[in-house]
């Protein structure tokens, strides 16, 4: 497999933080999904950083994972991200972590460096959606908004919380798609798995993802892991936000959309490599 890093990561030699925190020994990752998905999503990433020895922890969104909200009922960007709000509220003060969002969980990892850039130590986006400010234009819309998958023919089942006549509030892409255009490099374990466990997503909430200049978000460093065989979030678009918003370093898995089923082990050894040399942590010595 492919792993392919674009721009040279500096590494730091000082044992201290330049935002006035303390590195922690073992650093502590928060994994956020992407549309439809959940905390699940990641159980094979958590599971080789905790035997590893690192902290994890994985967000479900409202109506993700085992949130009982229903994404028809959520009409703004701010409410689905509540949870990720709150659990970085939640953090000691001079507590940092690494954060990684998959796909729109871009979004989320970006509305949280806007609000709580002392926090956070490193923004990772696989495959994500990385727009500084959000949807602003229709233009954000039209080619970082919802998948266009139209080659694939009539792959959405939507939902109209707000009346037939209104825009969809929720779209799902149906069962016997979702392999062929999700996961097409993946094991059929986690195809399997994926498909008994993936909800409806609430499109409405994220069209509504708009973020206001303040400074602060250009505080975190951010890295960006591209995915090469990628059906949802296509090369152009991956290649569109990272020349819009350059990060400080880009990489490349010969991946699916997916990655955390189809190439786990690279995934987790560039998620650690980035937060070795970004900042120099001592990483030795990781538990049995």
């Amino acid at each position: 497999m492919l792993v392919k890093e674009e721009k040279a990561m500096a590494v730091s030699e000082e044992s201290g933080d330049p935002r006035g925190t303390i590195p922690l020994l073992k650093p502590h990752f928060v994994l956020v999904h992407g549309i439809g998905g959940g905390a699940w999503c990641w159980y094979k990433i958590r599971c080789l950083m905790e035997n590893s020895g690192y902290k994890v922890s994985c967000i479900d969104l409202k109506s993700a994972g085992i949130d009982h909200s229903h994404a028809d009922s959520l009409l703004s960007f701010h409410d689905y991200n509540q949870p990720l709000m709150d659990f970085l509220s939640a953090l000691p003060e001079k507590e940092q972590v690494i954060l990684v969002g998959h796909s729109a969980g871009g979004l989320s990892v970006t509305e949280a460096c806007h609000k709580f850039a002392k926090k956070i130590r490193l923004a990772v986006y696989v495959a994500a959606t990385m727009l500084k400010l959000g949807f602003c234009t229709d233009e954000d819309l039209k080619h970082q908004g919802v998948p266009d998958l139209s080659e694939f023919g009539d792959v959405y089942e939507l939902g109209f919380g707000l009346g037939e006549d209104k825009p969809p509030t929720s779209a799902l892409v149906k069962k016997e798609f979702q392999r062929k255009i999700i996961y097409p490099l993946s094991p059929h374990e986690d195809s399997t798995l994926a498909c008994m466990l993936l909800r409806p997503g609430p499109i409405e909430a994220l069209r509504s993802a708009r973020f206001v200049e303040d400074g602060e978000v250009e505080k975190v460093p951010r890295m960006y892991i591209r995915t090469s065989h990628d059906h949802v979030m296509k090369a152009e678009q991956q290649e569109a936000m990272i020349k819009r918003w350059p990060p400080l370093s880009v990489c490349e898995l010969d991946s699916d959309h997916s990655p955390f089923f189809s190439t786990p082990f690279l995934l987790f050894g560039l998620l650690v490599k980035a937060a070795t040399l970004h900042f120099g942590c001592n990483f030795s010595n990781p538990a049995s």
